[in-house]
């Protein structure tokens, strides 16, 4: 039997900042950003320099059956795939997507909602 590495640690660090900034979300493209940049911290906290990650390696797909997206460079990257494979991140990252695409798609039935910010 292998051994699992477990970031639900770091997710239950960032999970509440993450929450509060997409409840305050006023778009649909505010709840992407919060997600990528989220999504981007906690892999800078896990790699811990062992690799570099920029805002264009995540992306939120809440139109796909998996709510994400990670870049090519990020995906074959020898060392992300040993630590991928061998953790719970990918459940961590499911997450974080799952919680934001239902705000999107909240913001999303609710237009009027992100108009009236708009206005203000």
């Amino acid at each position: 039997m292998t051994k699992r590495i477990s970031f639900t640690k770091h997710e239950n660090k960032i999970f509440p900042g993450f929450r509060e900034k997409i409840g305050k979300a006023e778009s649909t493209e505010d709840v992407k950003k919060f997600f990528v940049y989220t999504v981007k911290k906690l892999f800078d906290e896990v790699f811990k320099g062992q690799l570099e990650f920029d805002y264009q390696d995540f992306t939120l797909t809440p139109d796909k059956t998996r709510a994400y997206e990670l870049s090519e460079r990020v995906v074959f990257s020898e060392y992300f795939k040993s630590v991928w494979d061998k953790s719970d991140l990918s459940r961590v990252l499911n997450r974080l997507a799952e919680s934001a695409v239902r705000r999107y798609r909240h913001l999303e039935k609710h237009p009027e909602k992100t108009d009236s910010k708009i206005r203000m």
